[in-house]
């Protein structure tokens, strides 16, 4: 999991500042109409809008483009559309499982976009429930390291539910269930650390050790997958060491 946590991770940062920056927006923005339609507008009472608004100021989306999505979501402005959430499961390259999390107002379009990116990338669809046995539904909060050890930031979750404290490099990723990820959250920010994200995400209870060929592969996949509108997130039970990792980089 740490394989997949870790190249996300470094890969949102990047998209923070290159051309993908657009997309990265467009998605973060979505996120924040589906939360304040699901919940309201006020991020006081709905936990998980206030997550996503944290995340979109984390990623340098604009104040005004915030208040704006939520306006939207909560039927305060025109022009809101009807998102749904659609989840595809396929394989990817070397028996990798892949689970896609679609947010759409087009399931014909998303479904088209997953099957292409899919079928063109060494991947194939497969049915419902025969890949997502292999994930569980969790609670990741991600925390940059900065002067923190990995005991300051277990010392402060700890009892509000945290699971484990995985170290990714230059963060510390905190698994809860996801009814205890508003209390870690909370936990964190009580105890004065700052964090990066806070999500329910699908964490694989298994992996794929995969090599530079391997890695190269699922990556371009997954990139080919998350240049759809449509497509919120993708997670994939793979792990890559430093190692494979770096020669990817270099």
């Amino acid at each position: 999991m740490s394989g997949h946590s870790k190249w996300a991770t470094t890969k949102h940062k990047k998209a923070v500042i290159d051309a993908k920056r657009g997309k990265l927006f467009a998605k973060l923005i979505k996120n924040i109409e589906v939360a304040a339609r699901l919940g309201g507008a006020d991020p006081d009472g709905n936990p998980t809008l206030y997550d996503a608004i944290q995340k979109a100021k984390k990623s340098s989306v604009p104040n005004t483009n915030i208040d704006r999505a939520v306006k939207r979501g909560a039927g305060l402005e025109a022009g809101g559309a009807e998102y749904q959430t659609i989840m595809y499961e396929g394989y990817g390259p070397n028996g990798v499982a892949v689970l896609i999390e679609c947010l759409t107002d087009n399931r014909n379009r998303a479904a088209s976009d997953v099957r292409v990116a899919m079928t063109r990338n060494g991947g194939s669809m497969a049915d419902p429930g025969s890949v997502s046995y292999l994930f569980n539904r969790k609670g990741v909060v991600i925390v940059p390291k900065g002067e923190l050890s990995e005991d300051d930031v277990l010392a402060a979750v700890l009892d509000a539910g945290a699971e484990e404290v995985n170290d990714l490099g230059e963060s510390f990723e905190v698994v809860s269930e996801p009814g205890d990820l508003v209390a870690v959250r909370t936990a964190l920010q009580e105890a004065g650390i700052d964090y990066d994200s806070a999500d329910a995400n699908f964490v694989p209870t298994m992996q794929v050790e995969l090599d530079e060929e391997g890695a190269r592969r699922i990556f371009k996949l997954i990139d080919a997958l998350e240049d759809s509108d449509d497509v919120q997130n993708v997670f994939a039970n793979f792990d890559v060491s430093d190692e494979v990792m770096a020669k990817v980089d270099a």
